[in-house]
């Protein structure tokens, strides 16, 4: 009896350490060098923390894995600590740092607009990559846009620099190389086609130019609009400043560009 007791308890021992070796494995320490710190936000502009929707301020810090999400009237600048930035537009969802081991994958966007600067290190290239549902752009230090529309297709802006598209559905695919100036469409369906050199071209940088100009000046006077403040959601968000949302941003390009 004595010695059976005794192997339980053995037993109760083993299963407690095991579980304490799997649940310190599950809960990864924060990489240094992987988060990232908000510079600047207007209007509703949240991140999921275990499911649950936060308001971020200046000077609040973004995780691997978190997810950004912005309202119709939401901006938010964020910087890496290698000197990069990327802009959140209004009406996007994009994931942070999803594979937290590796600090060359930026972003996962899911629907909506990004404007990303990649810093180089000591002059040198530096190597990230934004992914979409349809794409995976592969930059070395340059600076592009990024926006991904209804249908999960892609456009790829570049304003200087150079970047590599690849179809995210058809890897053994040719990647497509973008330098300045360049612009690219990807469909989710379709292999990519050739860059595009137009007039449409000029149009959409125009359009984009206007849009980050309306969305990232400061505005004064008039009403705080719907979604600014605690009063955009019922009972408000945990965090949030109730700070007034800037205008509507400029309108889309139009289609065919």
């Amino acid at each position: 009896m004595l010695r059976t007791g005794l192997q339980s308890a053995l037993w109760t021992v083993a299963l407690t350490l095991v579980c304490g070796v799997v649940s310190s494995a599950q809960m990864l320490p924060i990489a240094p060098g992987s988060t990232g710190k908000v510079l600047h936000v207007q209007g509703q502009v949240q991140v999921l923390r275990d499911e649950i929707p936060w308001a971020i301020n200046v000077g609040d810090t973004i995780n691997p894995k978190q997810e950004i999400i912005t309202g119709f009237d939401g901006y938010a600048k964020i910087q890496v600590p290698d000197g990069s930035v990327f802009e959140i537009f209004p009406g996007s969802r994009a994931t942070f740092r999803s594979n937290q081991g590796n600090l060359r994958e930026l972003l996962d966007l899911w629907i909506g607009r990004v404007k990303v600067h990649i810093e180089k290190l000591n002059g040198k290239p530096n190597p990230n990559r934004i992914q979409t549902p349809s794409a995976v752009i592969s930059v070395r230090g340059t600076t592009f846009d990024v926006t991904v529309e209804d249908g999960d297709e892609t456009l790829v802006l570049v304003e200087e620099g150079q970047v590599a598209v690849q179809h995210a559905l058809m890897p053994f695919s040719s990647a497509k190389i973008l330098n300045g100036g360049d612009y690219l469409r990807v469909y989710k369906n379709q292999p990519i086609a050739d860059k595009s050199f137009d007039r449409g071209q000029v149009l959409l940088k125009v359009l984009r130019m206007m849009q980050d100009i309306w969305i990232t000046q400061p505005h004064v006077g008039g009403a705080a609009g719907p979604g600014a403040g605690p009063s955009s959601v019922p009972g408000g968000l945990p965090g949030d400043t109730g700070a007034p949302p800037p205008p509507p941003s400029a309108p889309p390009p139009p289609p065919g560009v």
